[in-house]
């Protein structure tokens, strides 16, 4: 990987211009987080980042933290380049905005189109831009619609997803997903014409079932809904290749080929999530036909498009579908889109992200460092609350429990994932907790060293908290 980078020096930031205090009051009076739980917001607040360096962000007071999540799943080149700087601020001063609609395009987006058509696997030779992952996923599904009307089939329109997905947070995209804890009571879904199959996640397996059987009975759930919704009512299959938000669950191998024949056999479009696993999450471009053997129909992508630096999804779709939407003489318009579909400044920032990532090397790289990230993070499966370490590539999980040999886990309530992470936070190093779990995924330029440094605190962190559990009698 090449060594010529170039961050701004977020330390050299005079923190004493931060009125602490002052922010997390604003914040709290003025800003509607996403998932804020409002009974321990109210008390406690949110964290306030002030500035961020490659891979270490800052809080207000000016104190540093290795960032082990990488934003959302997104900071993937490091932030603060200098390169990305300039490229964006070199779009706004030429040409900030130009609108998409109908008969207009501007440069940054047409070339980006070309470049994603380029990098895609197969016949996924179209792009439809939107502002992030949950509206990638919302315009697969208006284009799924689209194309099955298009095709004269009107009763075609049914999903199939499945239990702990995670496809966004949109009304179509959090119906779609099926997290649990995402679908509250007091919010609405779409019912009727979307379906869930159980997750895949062999760790949870019934006792004594083999990994072989386990995986015959999944692709037989999928193949059993779809004929008890009906052949001619099931529009596509919706799954991330490796489930992100859900936990870091990779299915058994052999999964994704064979629900992808599954789908293939009955006319089911095929839309693979790569909202996280795409752009050197796991070493590939793409994920789904390099890693896991199989060719989506659609591709969803965001996130390690432009490395965070500026919102921006993509709907990858085929030649095959494009064929039949684009039929001539029906004087068929695609009603769908966004004021800022195919944004510039957006796309040329993901045109020097991408830029970055081939100059460095960055996907061979991943390839080099995931699995010693990986090799590492297991050396924690000798301390007693951790039940499972999982993962591929520089996406992981940590599962704790209450016994390792049933497997049960600790009291929701007791929230042991933010309990651990509360530790870690207060040694410098932020992971994603998510209730029984701890959640990572570093930027692709990570090193071993800064590998070793999370290893190494989220142990003193787990080793903190069985204490704290033991003085507390939860152990």
């Amino acid at each position: 990987m090449s060594s010529n980078k170039t961050f701004s020096s977020a330390a050299n930031i005079d923190f004493d211009q931060f009125d602490t205090d002052a922010i997390t009051e604003q914040d709290k009076a003025h800003f509607l987080h996403p998932w804020q739980i409002f009974d321990t917001f109210t008390e406690d607040g949110a964290l306030p980042i002030a500035a961020a360096e490659g891979l270490f962000i800052y809080d207000s007071n000016g104190k540093k933290y290795l960032d082990a999540v990488g934003g959302l799943w997104c900071t993937n080149i490091g932030l603060g380049r200098e390169e990305m700087a300039d490229a964006i601020a070199d779009q706004v001063r030429q040409m900030a905005y130009a609108s998409p609609f109908v008969d207009m395009t501007n440069v940054p987006a047409a070339t980006l189109a070309a470049k994603l058509a380029e990098l895609a696997p197969g016949d996924l030779n179209h792009v439809a831009f939107s502002c992030g992952g949950s509206t990638a996923i919302d315009s697969a599904y208006r284009l799924i619609h689209f194309y099955q009307n298009c095709r004269g089939k009107h009763a075609k329109k049914h999903i199939i997803s499945r239990v702990n997905a995670y496809h966004g947070s949109t009304y179509a995209s959090m119906s779609i997903g099926g997290k649990p804890g995402d679908h509250p009571p007091e919010f609405d879904y779409i019912q009727d014409t979307i379906h869930h199959i159980s997750c895949p996640n062999y760790y949870r397996a019934e006792s004594g079932i083999s990994e072989a059987a386990f995986l015959a009975d999944k692709l037989a759930e999928l193949e059993n809904k779809i004929l008890e919704v009906g052949v001619d009512k099931v529009a596509a299959f919706f799954a991330e290749p490796v489930f992100g938000a859900g936990g870091v669950i990779i299915p058994p191998a052999g999964y994704h080929r064979g629900t992808w024949e599954i789908c293939q056999k009955y006319d089911v479009l095929y839309v693979s999530d790569e909202v996280v696993t795409a752009f050197g999450r796991l070493g590939h471009w793409f994920a789904s036909k390099e890693v896991f053997d199989f060719q989506p129909d659609i591709i969803t992508s965001a996130k390690g498009l432009t490395s965070g630096y500026l919102p921006l999804g993509a709907t990858i779709y085929s030649d095959r579908i494009h064929q039949v939407i684009s039929e001539l003489g029906h004087g068929r318009c695609f009603a769908h889109g966004y004021t800022y579909s195919g944004h510039p400044v957006a796309c040329a920032a993901a045109l020097k992200n991408i830029e970055i990532m081939q100059r460095e090397n960055l996907l061979e790289y991943v390839r080099e460092i995931g699995p010693y990230f990986q090799q590492q993070l297991k050396t924690l499966l000798d301390l007693p609350i951790v039940g499972d370490v999982r993962g591929i590539g520089l996406m992981a999980c940590v599962e704790f429990v209450k016994d390792k040999t049933t497997k049960e886990r600790f009291p929701e309530e007791l929230d042991i994932g933010k309990w651990i992470s509360n530790r870690a936070d207060d040694a410098g190093l932020i992971v994603r907790p998510i209730v029984n779990l701890n959640v990572m995924s570093p930027p692709l330029i990570i090193s071993r060293s800064e590998v070793d440094f999370i290893v190494e605190t989220l142990r003193a962190s787990i080793v903190a908290c069985i204490e704290d559990l033991r003085e507390h009698q939860h152990m």
